[in-house]
C-alpha cells in the first residue's frame, strides 16, 4: 500500500478526469433519450424501430466503437471527444427504451384528467407524462451511470487517460496496490454518482417517495 500513499496526486487527478469522463456522456444521454424515447412511444409505427436500433449501439464492441468513430469523426483516437461520444451512445443505447419504458407506465386515466384540466400536449408532457415516468427514468439512469463509469476506463487502450491507466499500469509493472487503487476510485465515482442521483430524485420527485410508502 506504499504505491498509494505515495501517488496520491496521480490517483487523484486521474479520478477527476474520470468523473468528467462518465458524467458528461450521462448528461448528455439523457438530453438526447428524453425526446427520442417520446417520440418513440408517440408515435407507435415508429417506436419498434427507434427502440430496436438505439439498443444495437450498444452490441458493439467498445474497443471497436473507439477505433472507429475517430475516423466518422476526423479526430485522432486518443483525444477525450472520442470516448465522450462513445459512451454517449452507449447511454442513448440504454435510456431510451428506459424512457419508453416510464411513459408507457403513466397512466392513461391521469392523462384524460390532465386534458380535462386544460393542459395542452406539450404541457402535459413536461407536467405530466415526464414527472410521473421519472422514477423509472431514474432507476434507469442509476443503472446506466453505473455502466458508463465502468466502460470508461476502456478509453486508456487507444490512448485516453483516466483511471484506466492504473489497470493497465499496474498490471504491466505488477504492482497490485495500482489495480487496486483503480478499482476503489471507479466504485467512489459509481457510489457518488449514484448518490448525487438519489438525492436529485427525493428533490424533484418527492411525490415517487409517497406513492412507494402508500403501498408498503
Amino acid at each position: 500500500m506504499n504505491w498509494i500513499a505515495s501517488n496520491l496526486d496521480l490517483i487523484g487527478s486521474l479520478t477527476l478526469v474520470h468523473l468528467r469522463h462518465s458524467l458528461i456522456p450521462l448528461i448528455i444521454g439523457l438530453a438526447l433519450s428524453l425526446p427520442v424515447g417520446w417520440l418513440a412511444w408517440r408515435v407507435q409505427w415508429l417506436r419498434s424501430t427507434l427502440v430496436l436500433t438505439t439498443g444495437l449501439l450498444y452490441t458493439i464492441p467498445s474497443l471497436a466503437l473507439l477505433t472507429i468513430l475517430p475516423a466518422v469523426m476526423g479526430v485522432a483516437p486518443y483525444v477525450e471527444i472520442n470516448l465522450i461520444v462513445a459512451l454517449t451512445l452507449y447511454a442513448v443505447a440504454l435510456l431510451v427504451r428506459t424512457v419508453v419504458d416510464g411513459l408507457t407506465a403513466v397512466d392513461d386515466d391521469t392523462r384524460l384528467a390532465a386534458t380535462a384540466m386544460g393542459y395542452g400536449p406539450f404541457t402535459r408532457v413536461l407536467k405530466v407524462d415526464f414527472p410521473l415516468a421519472g422514477p423509472v427514468i431514474l432507476a434507469g439512469l442509476r443503472v446506466v451511470s453505473a455502466s458508463t463509469v465502468a466502460l470508461a476506463t476502456v478509453g486508456i487502450l487507444v490512448g485516453v487517460n483516466n483511471l484506466g491507466y492504473l489497470f493497465t499500469n499496474g498490471f504491466q509493472r505488477r504492482i497490485i496496490p495500482e489495480v487496486l487503487a483503480g478499482i476503489g476510485a471507479v466504485v467512489l465515482i459509481t457510489l457518488v454518482i449514484d448518490a448525487i442521483l438519489v438525492a436529485l430524485g427525493r428533490l424533484l420527485l418527492p411525490w415517487a417517495k409517497t406513492n412507494a410508502e402508500a403501498h408498503v
